[in-house]
């Protein structure tokens, strides 16, 4: 039922774990997209491979989402090759370990510029096109982090929390130019950001007893909301925060 024919999608961080599994989706659901990576070339040019077998049209780029120029590139040859960015997918980010008191200064900004900056980044630069065509969807893809805490990671949860507050915001200023603005929050998800902490079978096991659902997702399970907020079957929803994580973080 979801139809994204004629649309243009941008997934930052497309090669890859969640940002993989959606570009594949919206290929699937009629949508070319564009995508980025920062070092991993053949992954994503293996993505692109497997959305041409789709049918659709892929456009890859080399850039780092934490360089406003190199976004701002990237936005510039998408608008010149279709002219148009329908969907804006901000999934690029990074996990890393941080201990209070010794944290270093290098460390919170790394996770400043790459999971809240780049979010800016991608935003300041398409949203003129989508008021132009006055129309467009955003989804940010944050973490239940972001909400419950998260002890050792707080520079990841403060980045995820100023996601959220950043949606909610932009889906407030957006919604006269008919943008919405949405976010996607996993909890654990199974992929290669995770596959260190989960090397260790007694901590994965933990993991997933401590979730109802008894099951820690694939990438593809937090594709397919994704997909749904930028269809028009989610066309009354904006400023959501879709918590999808098997109901281990339960908000109201």
């Amino acid at each position: 039922m979801i139809d994204l024919e004629g649309k243009k999608t941008m997934i930052t961080g497309g090669s890859r774990g969640i940002g993989r599994a959606t570009a594949l989706l919206f290929a699937k659901a009629g949508s070319d997209v564009a995508l980025n990576y920062l070092t991993r070339e053949k992954d994503a040019e293996d993505v692109k491979a497997e959305i041409q077998k789709i049918g659709r049209e892929c456009l890859v780029f080399q850039a780092d989402i934490s360089v406003k120029e190199d976004i701002e590139g990237m936005v510039r040859e998408v608008i010149a090759k279709w002219g148009q960015i329908d969907v804006l997918v901000n999934n690029a980010g990074i996990w890393t370990y941080g201990e209070m008191g010794a944290i270093s200064e290098e460390i919170w900004a790394e996770t400043m510029k790459i999971n809240l900056d780049g979010v800016f980044y991608a935003c300041n630069a398409v949203t003129p096109f989508m008021k132009e065509k006055k129309r467009g969807w955003i989804i940010n893809v944050s973490s239940t982090a972001a909400v419950r805490g998260e002890a050792f990671h707080s520079h990841y949860a403060a980045s995820k929390g100023a996601v959220v507050s950043m949606t909610k915001s932009l889906a407030v200023e957006l919604a006269a130019y008919d943008i919405r603005v949405n976010c996607v929050a996993p909890g654990w998800v199974d992929t290669d950001m995770c596959s260190d902490v989960f090397s260790d079978s007694d901590f994965r096991e933990k993991v997933q007893e401590s979730i109802p659902l008894k099951r820690i997702p694939l990438p593809e399970d937090i594709a397919g909301p994704i997909v749904f907020l930028a269809s028009d079957m989610a066309r009354h929803i904006t400023g959501e925060i879709l918590n999808v994580n098997g109901g281990s973080v339960l908000c109201a």
